[in-house]
């Protein structure tokens, strides 16, 4: 587990990608960042917010060793992201990271690696893209939205691998859930890594056991502390009551007692 710190990075840019969600990419200026993996998590203190007194939970989106940067994907939806989301480039961004267990890396060549996301939960694996791309595997990113209004960075992801998308009223890609898309019927695939909603989590877990797949999903369970101290993130799995910010966020399925 690497080393976790607690940093001042320096806010390079904010920008608004669509109605709800933002990029906020940030540099350690008298330092190379820490090493992190695909799907760890940073908490990130919000400044200037008289309701919000807790970090928040935001997995890391990117890293990009040749400008310094790690990269959060935010979605502004109360107080504590609304502050987040309203930051400039200059500004200070106090961060504890990198925290919780990431996503399996693949170690056989040839591997064909399926990264399922939907709604805020696209934001690990772009990350989990790049390292695969680094590694010489060609992921494959399913990808789901409400409307394509919502479909962000799709030219990031494609430059990691192929993308296939759904919207849930058709206005892009296939009309539906990312569950239901006909990739699932017509390729074959080695490993699953899966974040989004709990019902696609299921739902992917299920096809992924089905077909005898090794499937991986991060949980995004309501964090506090992000450290196991205030117990606010419990998961029932095989091995009894975890805590998901330091146990995971990232499962396999097969410890999940949701997914037996």
């Amino acid at each position: 587990m690497p080393e976790k710190y607690i940093l001042d990075l320096r806010l390079t840019g904010v920008e608004r990608l669509s109605e709800r969600y933002y990029l906020l990419r940030a540099t350690r200026p008298e330092a190379p960042l820490p090493p992190m993996l695909p799907g760890q998590f940073a908490q990130l203190r919000v400044d200037g917010s008289a309701s919000t007194f807790l970090r928040r939970p935001i997995s890391i989106h990117n890293v990009d060793r040749q400008k310094n940067e790690v990269w959060f994907l935010v979605q502004a939806i109360g107080d504590g992201t609304l502050c987040l989301t309203g930051k400039k480039a200059g500004d200070v961004l106090n961060a504890v990271l990198p925290l919780g267990h990431g996503f399996t890396m693949p170690q056989m060549p040839g591997e064909r690696i399926l990264l399922v996301g939907g709604g805020v939960g696209v934001a690990p694996l772009l990350y989990m893209g790049r390292c695969l791309r680094e590694k010489g595997f060609e992921p494959t990113f399913l990808l789901g939205f409400r409307t394509a209004s919502d479909i962000i960075q799709a030219q990031e992801y494609r430059a990691q691998g192929r993308l296939f998308v759904t919207t849930e009223d058709g206005t892009e890609g296939e009309q539906g859930f990312a569950t239901q898309h006909s990739l699932l019927q017509q390729e074959q695939f080695t490993r699953i890594a899966v974040c989004g909603p709990k019902p696609m989590m299921v739902a992917v877990g299920r096809y992924a056991k089905s077909a005898g797949i090794p499937c991986e999903v991060s949980l995004e369970n309501m964090m506090a502390c992000g450290l196991g101290a205030c117990l606010c993130c419990v998961e029932d799995t095989t091995d009894g009551h975890v805590c998901v910010c330091t146990e995971g966020p990232v499962f396999n399925i097969e410890q999940l007692k949701w997914q037996i």
